[in-house]
């Protein structure tokens, strides 16, 4: 090993998100020189199928403490990986995972092992005197288009909007900096609008953001995004999408999913995406069916071939769902969350294997965000092409805007924009 990248010290701490619920921090060091810190995000609108976030479910913190994942990095993981070389990311994390021997990372915890993961990552690229996004990737060069999520529904806020985000993508933008630009123009106009309409509660945020106007009806919270687009001038420019999150819309006893005070069926529920992309520029729709229809996104991505059908809840990052996913045909894009899987090197493993099937990756945040922007890093590190991490306000929100726009001017002339290739950027 080269004692220029040996680890010399992990630590890990509790700190506080942007709900104000405890998560894990942790720091690697290397030659007791260079420091990688990982903030560990977590997420309300949860999958069954992610991997096991560790609670201390004690009176603290109203038993969302995350101490018992921090004592494990510590006392466990700790002792294990200080000594080895940085810059080995997959034997690190192989190293964990069978430390915790479960299948799910029940014993230390999710949130635990990803920290250091991340960790590890960036204290690498540190040592190496590289950005984390080149040391990704050494071919990383692509800005993502940013899927703005300007008005949040369902468990984000509390609102009556069923579906969970309603989002405009600037594909018509030629930078990222210009993308930026148009989305926080239309974000201004949008709140005017919504005061006019409703009074001025209808510009409280929710969890990633977006406002939270007073409706319960999809097509008016469309609309009102399709107004402030318009009169922001970039009607010509923007597309939109939407995350309905419907597996918290569904109920399992009676295999409907409850929409605007109706209860619709898995083809009745299909109709009305059929009917809402005749209506609008609408390109991509995430987990619109419950978590476990495989069959029912292989049926939808049929239907309309020609929009982005995003598994998040459906694939949880993970390789083995995601292959039976392409197997079946059900989506044909995968959201991309390291949390739910637990390490980098298997995230890396979900995004290539989704690039590989012709399966867009979306880099996504949590609602659950801290100030640490490394998914910035990540999605021009992937060449994926879009990023979900909320509205441009709040500071775990921009952070990640901001690096990107860092990212855009270190790359200079060769950055290139996804934009209308936001699919397949290559």
């Amino acid at each position: 090993m080269r004692k220029e990248f040996e680890i010399t010290d992990v630590r890990a701490r509790e700190i506080i998100d942007c709900r104000g619920y405890p998560t894990v921090q942790t720091d690697v060091w290397v030659n007791n020189t260079f420091l990688g810190r990982a903030n560990v995000p977590a997420g309300r609108s949860t999958g069954t199928h992610e991997a096991f976030e560790l609670r201390d479910k004690e009176e603290r913190y109203a038993g969302f403490g995350v101490q018992k994942a921090v004592s494990n990095i510590n006392k466990i993981i700790a002792p294990e990986i200080v000594g080895k070389d940085v810059t080995c990311q997959r034997s690190l994390d192989k190293l964990m995972i069978e430390l915790d021997g479960t299948q799910n990372k029940s014993k230390l915890g999710a949130n635990a092992i990803l920290g250091v993961s991340l960790a590890i990552a960036k204290a690498a690229a540190q040592s190496i005197g590289i950005p984390l996004y080149r040391y990704i990737n050494a071919n990383a060069y692509i800005l993502p288009v940013p899927m703005m999520n300007l008005i949040n529904g369902g468990k984000l806020t509390s609102n009556y909007l069923d579906f969970q985000e309603f989002i405009m993508m600037p594909i018509g933008a030629e930078t990222f900096s210009e993308a930026l630009s148009m989305t926080t123009e239309t974000n201004i106009i949008l709140r005017d609008i919504l005061v006019k309409k409703y009074g001025k509660l209808a510009v409280n945020v929710g969890d990633e953001g977006g406002c939270a106007p007073p409706t319960r009806n999809i097509r008016e919270a469309l609309d009102l995004l399709s107004e402030a687009v318009n009169k922001a001038g970039y009607e010509s420019k923007v597309v939109y999408a939407l995350d309905v999150a419907a597996t918290h819309l569904y109920d399992k006893s009676t295999q409907k999913y409850t929409i605007e005070g109706r209860q619709l069926s898995r083809e009745e529920l299909i109709d009305l995406y059929k009917d809402l992309v005749a209506s609008y520029p609408l390109v991509s729709i995430e987990d619109p069916l419950q978590e476990d229809d495989f069959e029912g996104f292989a049926e939808l991505t049929k239907e309309l071939p020609d929009v982005q059908i995003v598994g998040d809840d459906l694939f949880t990052t993970n390789p083995e769902r995601l292959r039976r996913g392409i197997e079946m045909g059900a989506a044909n894009s995968l959201l991309w969350k390291v949390n739910q899987i637990g390490t980098l090197s298997e995230a890396l493993d979900a995004a290539w294997l989704a690039f590989r099937n012709n399966y867009s990756v979306v880099v996504s945040e949590r609602s659950g965000e801290t100030e640490d922007d490394i998914i910035a890093d990540l999605v021009v590190g992937l060449n994926a092409g879009q990023i979900k991490t909320g509205a441009p306000v709040r500071s775990e929100r921009t952070s990640k805007y901001n690096r990107l726009l860092q990212i855009e001017e270190e790359l200079g002339s060769a950055a290139k924009y996804a934009g209308k290739n936001f699919r397949q950027p290559l």
